[in-house]
């Protein structure tokens, strides 16, 4: 979805060349996400007070690239570039059009009025902008795109035009705003008549804060400011300016610098500790000094923000020598699966031990359901373990996908045990479903692969899935490590069953080999590769499989649709005659997943059928199956596993076919037409 990035020094000397590129490098690291168009916003003038500098701002905006904005930037005759700044902040945004086609006017940050007074970049979407759009051209406003986050700008100045006094803060205004909006927003705010100050709120869409400084700051804990019965709390500024119980800022009032960000890919190689802002927090740097404000309280609201340390590194994020971030993110799979298991699983005396869930693990045997609910290749994650879930735990298993789960207001009940599975925590259909849960009072379980992002925050407990930062839009690792820590949770919840004992040794021991088994299907990339060059110019192609591989078939079907943009297919082998056989013939490519497991009879049975109708499926199967190799005229020949893991081993090929398939068809693989990272908007 969009990506948000704000930067403020304060009486941390910069160039205007130095700000800019400090903003562009914050947007490239947030390309993953997926966008159409770009912008920023900065102090206009070029005198050499800062003060007189900040009474004007300049918005540059354009369409496609970051690159292409970074040269609409070079074009500007009347902008010193060598200006410097000792306080300053610089807001940009990288925009996924939801309302408005692609356009400089529609891109961010947008404006309250013709002079700029004051600018607001956004991520989400405002559900009631209509109603305020004809309530603000009421009142005269001018709009000028199609966008639902230009009536932001615009409330933003009727609220300081019709301010009771002069003396108003910037976070008050900010608060009055959010009061009218509904919907999804991540907020940043910049004004003419704020100098050096910015806002930043949230409600829905992720907001993080990066604290930089050279000298000791106040405080590891910045206390959340209520407005209390009526009157405003005095502002941050207005405190005295010992006060550290307040506000967070440097000692001695030295250099310190901030970085408003959608997520911490874009803040890691400036600071590596941050602020996760919660939602309806309003957080104001004035004078340096950052402060959070609230206004209500809430039972169970935390009385502080935390500044928490990052665990990234830089490194995790570059591309190393990688053509693509989706290329290095398939290839990393035998670490991430061990980065998933590390300190979890002991191969010695086969034990498991989920830190994130030990206090509630008993509750969790004692339930009478086990609901998975994800989106898209998360679901799928869940579908790959369904039947070992059900196997160990002799429990019902539902996979729900969460957009249709809600749609059906879905029964939940107390003795349920819901599971939301989301590599970036942020997915709103899940976070929708988590509350639907929650306001039940089932039990709730987050699996994702961010610390601090909104699912793992809510839930009650959770698995953190360590697979690192997935910067390509199509998900390789965050899937198999999603796999693992699903497997690990079925593992814990039978490690006191008697009879479940050989079963669990046999997948613990399976999970031991599995990285070295992992790189062996990854040494087949040069035949993966020959084999694309056969099918890259084909309109559709068909998976088919069945048992621990149907999910297999809709996760590879899913890769080739998002990054290749041809049409296919995950199709369950056993109802391959209850319709889907009509499409099989001598031209159409069909791929079959055959393992050595409890399905292998009938899956032989499907592959009869395609080849007596004249297809020629590419068969993935074990690279001892002779009998399947000897009978096929294409295989993908892959090491066995436990079967409950082979689906592992399984998706692999087909990672590797979709990534080269949409190089050879010439297309981004990591930014995917249309799509975005991380779903932010339902």
């Amino acid at each position: 979805m969009c990506g948000i990035f704000a930067y403020l020094n304060y009486h941390v000397p910069r160039t205007r060349r130095e700000i800019l590129e400090i903003l562009l490098k914050g947007l490239r690291r947030l390309e993953y996400r997926g966008y159409d168009s770009a912008g920023v916003g900065i102090d206009g003038g070029n005198g050499k007070e800062w003060e007189s500098n900040a009474k004007s701002i300049q918005l540059i905006k354009q369409r496609g690239k970051v690159k292409a904005l970074d040269e609409e930037i070079n074009k500007q005759e009347d902008m010193d570039l060598d200006v410097e700044f000792d306080v300053h902040l610089g807001i940009a945004h990288t925009r996924w059009a939801t309302h408005g086609v692609p356009s400089p006017v529609n891109s961010h940050p947008h404006r309250s009025d013709k002079t700029n007074e004051f600018i607001v970049i956004h991520n989400g979407i405002i559900t009631n902008y209509k109603d305020l759009r004809k309530f603000l051209e009421s009142k005269g406003y001018e709009f000028e795109s199609e966008t639902d986050t230009e009536t932001i700008a615009k409330l933003v100045k009727y609220m300081y035009d019709n301010r009771e006094s002069d003396d108003i803060n910037f976070a008050t205004l900010v608060e009055r705003v959010t009061q009218q909006l509904e919907g999804a927003f991540a907020l940043v705010f910049k004004s003419v008549h704020y100098p050096g100050e910015a806002v930043g709120t949230r409600r829905g869409s992720p907001l993080l804060i990066g604290v930089r400084s050279d000298h000791k700051l106040s405080s590891d804990h910045i206390p959340v400011l209520y407005r209390s019965s009526g009157k405003e709390k005095k502002s941050c500024g207005a405190l005295p300016r010992t006060d550290q119980d307040t506000c967070l800022f440097p000692v001695d009032e030295k250099a310190v610098e901030y970085y408003f960000a959608s997520d911490a890919s874009a803040v890691i190689e400036h600071t590596n500790r941050v602020i996760f802002l919660e939602d309806d927090d309003v957080a104001a740097v004035m004078e340096g000094r950052l402060s959070i404000h609230r206004i209500k309280r809430r039972a169970g609201d935390y009385p502080a923000r935390a500044i928490q340390t990052l665990q990234m590194e830089l490194q995790q994020i570059m591309k190393g020598n990688y053509s693509s971030f989706m290329q290095k993110e398939i290839f990393e799979q035998p670490e991430s699966v061990v980065n998933t298991m590390r300190g979890r699983i002991n191969f010695n005396d086969n034990t498991v031990i989920l830190g994130g869930l030990k206090d509630h693990i008993k509750e969790i045997q004692r339930c009478r359901r086990l609901i998975l609910i994800a989106c898209g290749t998360s679901y799928h994650a869940g579908v790959a373990t369904r039947q070992v879930l059900e196997e160990l735990t002799e429990l019902p298993v539902m996979v729900e996908l969460a957009s249709d789960f809600l749609d059906r207001n879905t029964p939940v009940f107390r003795d349920d045990v819901c599971f939301f599975i989301s590599q970036s925590g942020e997915t709103a259909d899940s976070l929708m479903a988590l509350r639907y849960c929650k306001e039940r009072g089932a039990l709730t379980v987050g699996v994702t692969n961010t610390v601090g992002s909104s699912i793992s925050r809510e839930t009650d407990c959770g698995v953190h899935i360590n697979a690192g930062p997935e910067i390509g839009v199509a998900s390789t690792k965050a899937y198999t490590s999603q796999f693992v820590a699903l497997i690990m949770f079925a593992l814990l919840m039978c490690d006191d069953r008697i009879s479940m004992q050989p079963r669990r040794r046999e997948i613990i021991q399976g999970l031991r080999v599995l990285p070295d088994l992992i790189k062996e299907v990854l040494s087949l990339d040069d035949e993966i590769q020959k084999l694309a060059t056969e099918l890259y110019q084909q309109k559709s192609v068909l998976i088919m499989g069945r048992g621990y591989h149907y999910a297999t078939c809709l996760e590879g079907a899913l890769k080739i649709k998002e990054i290749t943009y041809m049409h296919s297919e995950g199709i369950l082998a056993g109802e391959l005659k209850h319709g889907p056989l009509a499409l099989v013939d001598k031209l159409m490519p069909v791929i079959m997943i055959i393992m050595r497991d409890h399905t292998y009879v009938k899956c032989q049975n499907a592959l009869q059928q395609v080849v007596a109708r004249q297809g020629r499926p590419i068969v993935i199967c074990d690279k001892d199956d002779y009998e399947t190799i000897k009978s096929s005229s294409r295989t993908i020949k892959v090491p066995h596993c436990v079967d409950c893991l082979q689906g592992i081993l399984s998706v692999i090929p087909l990672q590797l076919l979709s990534f080269h398939l949409a190089v050879l068809r010439g297309f981004d693989v990591d930014c995917p037409r249309n799509l975005a990272k991380s779903v932010t908007v339902e």
